[in-house]
């Protein structure tokens, strides 16, 4: 058994003070007392807030954060495409070995920067030349690793990746990442499934790469032929050209199309949606099906912005995700998508529905729950008898923090802070880091210089 007694932890009742958390030794929390006067415990003087979601990864690619914004002066624009090209030679390149020392290095940054969990939105598959490995998840098997050694929890989404674009083969830079048919798939599937039951952090989700990568009859199967108690992950409609490819080979929308065959309910979490009209907007919060935001890379990308307002207005949830990493802080993907819709509404109310005005309290909220049911978490409340102890930890002694109300604390956390005022983030009630990162920092990092040195892409 342990005890903290933190200074300060928002639960969903809203901040509390001097609160006593005990937990057993698996880190699951065994009682909560506010207001406690213990001396028996370690106390921590700082403002805890349950560990953020992150609900769309791709691990790889941190490899490559950075390398994609050298602009030749051609004149030619450079866009979504062009980085995908950049982004299929990186993935042509690692081995296994190297994928888990990327993925290990990223999972161990994610945790300081306040994430405990991730989905992990996995379809590097194969091997170099596009041959199964004998163990088909021999890659999700090492992102499972990689999680296991940082602490974080993992949701392994093996991506169904069949077609090089509506209609269209494999093109041979996306092979290492196809699934022929619904068959190659399914064992992909159980086998990523296995590879989860190494790690007590982990499980396992479906995934779809996009409506383009996969032919459209083989959807509906996978929607209703695999298990209907795990989340359902896709990209969606990120693209105009996807959008213009989808209407000339479907006559319709891939949103408008997903609404029409598929029974979507809060288990499906559709992945940037930048373009939807507003029926699809509006049709989509109907079913209950969350959407995944990644403000950063979105951003980095030129995709575009999300109709957040009409979204929220008709009850739809979302979450947030780092996808490419090119940022990796939970509060900075917050600010993105908040300022976004304030600089294209002239409003500053784009966190906020009726009865929840703040704004900061309400993106942690959306971001946490929302988040959580892309892992299969259906738990609500902040901290609960029975649950991990997973929390992001802020110092109280940070000059803003520590002069702050307790109605104005969120928001400042959102608003006003960033990682160097963490104290740590904890993970099954231990300290997954504190000030100094990762608690197996220089480990990790010197295999993950090694390792990129030995790349050469950098």
């Amino acid at each position: 058994m342990k005890s903290f007694l933190f200074k300060g932890l928002l639960t969903s009742e809203g901040w509390k003070n001097n609160v006593k958390i005990q937990v057993n030794n698996k880190g699951l929390i065994t009682s909560i007392d506010c207001e406690s006067q213990s001396k028996y415990a370690e106390f921590v003087n700082g403002f805890a807030i349950p560990g953020f979601q992150n609900a769309h990864s791709h691990a790889f690619q941190y490899a490559m954060a950075g390398l994609a914004e050298r602009h030749e002066g051609t004149g030619i624009p450079d866009d979504f495409w062009s980085w995908r090209d950049a982004m299929y030679k990186l993935a042509l390149t690692v081995n296994p070995d190297q994928f888990e020392a990327i993925a290990t290095m990223l999972y161990a940054e994610m945790l300081r920067h306040g994430y405990t969990n991730v989905a992990e939105f996995h379809y590097v598959h194969h091997d170099k030349n596009g041959a199964l490995y004998n163990n088909l998840a021999e890659m999700g098997s090492r992102l499972v690793s990689a999680a296991k050694k940082t602490g974080i929890k993992i949701t392994l989404i093996p991506i169904f990746y069949q077609k090089g674009g509506f209609g269209k083969p494999p093109t041979d830079g996306q092979r290492r990442f196809i699934s022929s048919d619904i068959d190659a798939y399914h064992k992909l599937y159980k086998s990523s499934e296995n590879a989860t039951k190494a790690y007590s952090g982990a499980n396992i989700a479906i995934g779809i790469h996009s409506m383009r990568g996969v032919e459209p009859e083989l959807i509906k199967k996978v929607a209703s032929e695999f298990p209907k108690d795990v989340p359902f992950h896709i990209h969606i409609a990120e693209q105009l050209k996807e959008i213009e490819d989808s209407l000339a080979y479907l006559n319709q929308r891939p949103l408008e199309w997903m609404l029409d065959n598929i029974n979507m309910s809060d288990r499906y979490h559709l992945v940037h949606a930048t373009h939807l009209t507003n029926e699809e907007t509006i049709g989509t919060a109907k079913t209950g099906a969350n959407v995944v935001l990644c403000p950063s890379t979105e951003g980095n990308l030129g995709d575009g912005i999300f109709h957040l307002d009409l979204y929220q207005h008709h009850g739809g949830q979302w979450s947030i995700g780092t996808d490419s990493h090119i940022g990796l802080n939970p509060l900075e993907e917050l600010r993105i998508l908040d300022y976004g819709q304030r600089l294209t509404s002239h409003k500053r109310n784009s966190f906020y529905l009726p009865g929840q005005g703040d704004s900061g309290l309400f993106g942690i909220d959306m971001a946490l729950k929302s988040g959580r049911k892309a892992m299969n978490n259906f738990n609500e409340t902040y901290f609960k008898i029975g649950e991990p102890l997973d929390a992001v930890v802020y110092d109280a002694d940070t000059p803003l923090l520590a002069c702050t109300s307790p109605e104005n604390l969120s928001s400042t956390i959102v608003y006003g802070t960033d990682a160097h005022m963490h104290l740590g983030t904890m993970a099954d009630g231990k300290w997954a880091t504190n000030r100094n990162g990762h608690i197996l920092k220089y480990d990790i990092q010197e295999v993950f210089v090694k390792t990129i040195r030995n790349l050469k892409t950098r």
